[in-house]
């Protein structure tokens, strides 16, 4: 049954004493409905595929330097060389990095609903090509599998500022936060679903084509049908996102991009009276005079708003930069790391097949009792505690447990104490998820004009995956054993596990500091946030600059 609401009924008088459309205000007023969990739904399965494509390569990359760089006589398996490695752990985040600033900008100048369609078909034939990667030989298989991880990058990137942007405007104000967080918190379904895959595949290729572990035939310890286990695996990513894609087209544009972007009122009041089962009748007299506004129609290189909102986007820019290089680091290399504690086996102790089954076993019980319980953590305290207080939280407890484990690290890499390590390393990543790693991707979708929210979502996620770059390329060359005789094949030596968590735990700690620049978004609407409803100067500077109350 529909309620008649006038949307000049509906003017919300904000803190300083001015307007906010109508229709936008049915949004934040809006009780939570089935098309919150339909849109957390639709939205989060994208999530979920970027967490498996993107952490599922660290389960095979042990493999793929078994199957394609087995040297004879050799004491350990084949591995991966520094560069092969760095570009096959990376090159997906450069592509990230290339998709969070090219699709941002492009949700804006075309609206959401337009690209969000691209991104998510770039993801389904990026993931089936990776698993296709042509040639027989290493060279061939290792540039195609980066070219197309690199345009998996790419789609997996526009999906960030463009997922975040449409719940964080589909949603209302008092769990507005719960929700952009619901989205982001599938990522760590996605690593659990990569986790498990390939324990099921490994366990299933083992039973099939037993082989002797490496140190006794080292030949034969990597079987003709491992090359088939790696590319099954990374295919296998492209499900959820396809299984979503119509659902995706049949969502309407934002009501926030139609009424503030397109100024098309009539049409967003239409689209909202069905989602919300109000029948909105459109006053466009605020919208003109909005639109007429020159105070709210600066560019994003404006004097303007670099007054407005450039220090919450050096805030929400640095935060997630910094995150990005101990998260990144941690996810991408807990493999080496569990193997330099003793949790994973010598390699040499292991065919190819029991080898990913430990991996995929580490990380499935880290993301199963730590990375998943982070993220829901926050889903449902986000909107009670507040984003800043979390995300404070959350970096003060990765930095107090990252020097827990480096300080005392000679301690922890004995046999009797490794499962002390283990929970230790389990709580950075609880408290990377029930913190900043979701904080930093809620706030930058809240805190901007609509007509630069996306874009500005984008640049603050870029930075976030130049952190990730750095984590992924430096931990790969910074972890490695100070003694040379020690390291990996073809590595120089580094400083070692322990000096890099104390780096971890440095960085951590700036990350912290640099939060107080990023103001408290919990309960407020996005044009309050935004300065979108405020028509005079000093009214308008205190609501973009407002912090913690």
């Amino acid at each position: 049954m529909f309620v008649i609401v006038f949307v000049d009924n509906l003017e919300e008088k904000s803190m300083s004493g001015n307007n906010q459309l109508g229709v936008l205000k049915a949004l934040d007023v809006a009780k939570t409905q089935l098309y919150h969990f339909t849109a957390i739904i639709i939205a989060g399965m994208g999530f979920f595929t970027d967490a498996y494509d993107l952490f599922s390569i660290a389960l095979v990359t042990k493999l793929l330097g078994r199957i394609y760089y087995h040297k004879v006589g050799a004491e350990k398996p084949g591995t991966l060389p520094p560069e092969v490695a760095a570009a096959v752990n990376g090159v997906a985040l450069c592509g990230t990095l290339m998709g969070q600033l090219f699709f941002g900008w492009l949700g804006d100048k075309l609206g959401r609903k337009k690209v969000y369609g691209i991104t998510l078909i770039m993801m389904v034939v990026c993931s089936v090509a990776s698993g296709l990667s042509f040639g027989n030989n290493s060279k061939g298989v290792m540039t195609t599998l980066c070219f197309f991880r690199f345009w998996l990058g790419v789609g997996i990137g526009g999906d960030y500022p463009l997922s975040a942007t449409i719940m964080s405007e589909y949603a209302n104000k008092k769990t507005r936060g719960g929700f952009i967080a619901a989205v982001f918190a599938m990522q760590g379904f996605g690593i659990l679903a990569g986790g498990i895959v390939a324990l099921v595949l490994s366990s299933i290729f083992d039973y099939q084509f037993p082989s002797p572990i490496y140190s006794v035939d080292p030949y034969a310890s990597t079987v003709p049908q491992a090359d088939y286990l790696w590319r099954i695996i990374l295919m296998i990513g492209a499900l959820p996102a396809a299984m979503t894609y119509y659902w995706r087209m049949k969502m309407p544009e934002t009501a926030r991009y139609t009424a503030l972007v397109s100024r098309n009122i009539k049409l967003a009041a239409q689209d909202m009276s069905k989602v919300l089962q109000v029948d909105l009748k459109a006053d466009k007299e605020i919208a003109e005079n909005k639109a007429t506004d020159p105070k709210l129609n600066y560019g994003l290189f404006s004097k303007e708003f670099l007054k407005r909102h450039g220090l919450p986007l050096l805030g929400t820019t640095s935060t997630w930069f910094l995150l990005d290089i101990a998260f990144y680091s941690q996810n991408l290399f807990e493999k080496d790391i569990f193997s330099a504690i003793g949790w994973i086996p010598k390699a040499a102790t292991m065919n190819a097949m029991h080898e990913v089954y430990k991996i995929a076993r580490a990380q499935t019980l880290i993301s199963l009792f730590s990375t998943i319980p982070g993220y829901w953590f926050t889903v449902l305290f986000i909107d009670i505690m507040g984003r800043f207080a979390i995300q404070i939280m959350g970096f003060f407890f990765m930095t107090v447990f990252m020097f827990a484990l480096a300080l005392p690290y000679d301690h922890w890499i004995k046999p009797d104490n490794r499962i002390g390590f283990i929970i230790i390393f389990s709580l950075t990543f609880f408290f990377a998820n029930f913190g900043p790693n979701v904080t930093t991707f809620v706030v930058p979708a809240e805190i901007f004009p609509a007509r630069l929210r996306s874009t500005c979502h984008g640049i603050s996620a870029a930075a976030g995956k130049a952190g990730a770059i750095v984590g992924a390329f430096g931990f790969l060359y910074a972890a490695q054993s100070k003694d040379k005789n020690k390291t990996d094949a073809g590595y120089p030596p580094g400083i070692g596990v322990k000096n890099s968590l104390i780096m971890l735990g440095v960085i951590n700690f700036v990350g912290m500091l640099m939060t107080f620049l990023v103001p408290e978004s919990k309960g407020k609407s996005l044009e309050e946030l935004s300065g979108e409803n405020v028509n005079d100067e000093t009214a308008s500077s205190k609501a973009s600059l407002s912090r913690r109350n």
